[in-house]
């Protein structure tokens, strides 16, 4: 086995006195795992961070075997490690990423969205910038893995206007008028996600509700639990900095 790719860390994990685990987002190889000799030392702690882009070597004999990682770094998101807002985005969605995906399976619209999401994180002022961006992703996780909503006409009555809620347990929308004495057990559904453009906070905190009901409930179950841990660093963090 032997791959040469652009990849996204997604996760590091230390392994031994000074080896990482690596595992890192390609476009066309999906997620590849791999072992970074020296991978905790002064020189590779910087460029083995999540978020940021390498250049990455795999080698192993067998398919079954955990490859050699060798790693260069490309573009580097550093200094966002230290932004208490933007790095609780970056570990989430990185997060998100590394347990949501198989390994070894091309995901090239998650990695496009992943990368686009993050440049956001880089790019933008304030939060209100990319945590839109980020609630899409969100979105476009359960679609490509098989848990999308329907959110193009109204499962009581077909209509396709005036949709503004989701059902929590069938993730397809609901009209207005279908809602009516029913608000309360349903999910709201922003603006934004149907129709784009920008987001004001209320429906941002909706969409990051609305998915990561869905996130919960059918991907990130048992041992795959962990991040949701980030996530909700990551909406207390957003909920304080716009109180």
């Amino acid at each position: 086995m032997h791959l040469r790719a652009t990849a996204i860390v997604v996760a590091v994990r230390q392994h031994g006195e000074h080896g990482a685990i690596v595992r890192a987002l390609t476009r066309g190889d999906g997620v590849q795992p791999g072992y970074v000799r020296g991978g905790r030392s002064r020189a590779m702690r910087p460029v083995l961070l999540q978020a940021n882009v390498i250049q990455g070597e795999w080698r192993a004999r067998t398919g079954e075997q955990l490859a050699s990682l060798t790693a260069e770094l490309v573009h580097s998101r550093a200094t966002l490690h230290g932004e208490p807002l933007a790095a609780g985005a970056l570990e989430w969605a990185t997060a998100l990423t590394a347990a949501a995906l198989p390994e070894a399976q091309p995901y090239p619209h998650i990695h496009d969205a992943l990368d686009g999401v993050l440049s956001a994180i880089e790019g933008a002022p304030s939060a209100r910038g990319w945590a839109a961006a980020l609630v899409r992703y969100e979105l476009l996780m359960l679609a490509e893995l098989g848990f999308g909503l329907d959110l193009d006409r109204c499962v009581a009555t077909g209509a396709i206007d005036d949709l503004a809620f989701v059902s929590p347990r069938s993730g397809a929308a609901v009209s207005r008028g279908a809602a009516f004495g029913y608000e309360a057990k349903l999910l709201r559904l922003p603006d934004f996600l149907m129709v784009g453009g920008e987001a004001e906070w209320t429906d941002i905190f909706d969409g990051l509700r609305l998915t990561g009901h869905f996130l919960a409930r059918d991907i990130l179950v048992d041992r795959r639990a962990d991040p949701l841990a980030a996530r909700d660093r990551l909406v207390d963090r957003l909920k304080r900095a716009v109180a």
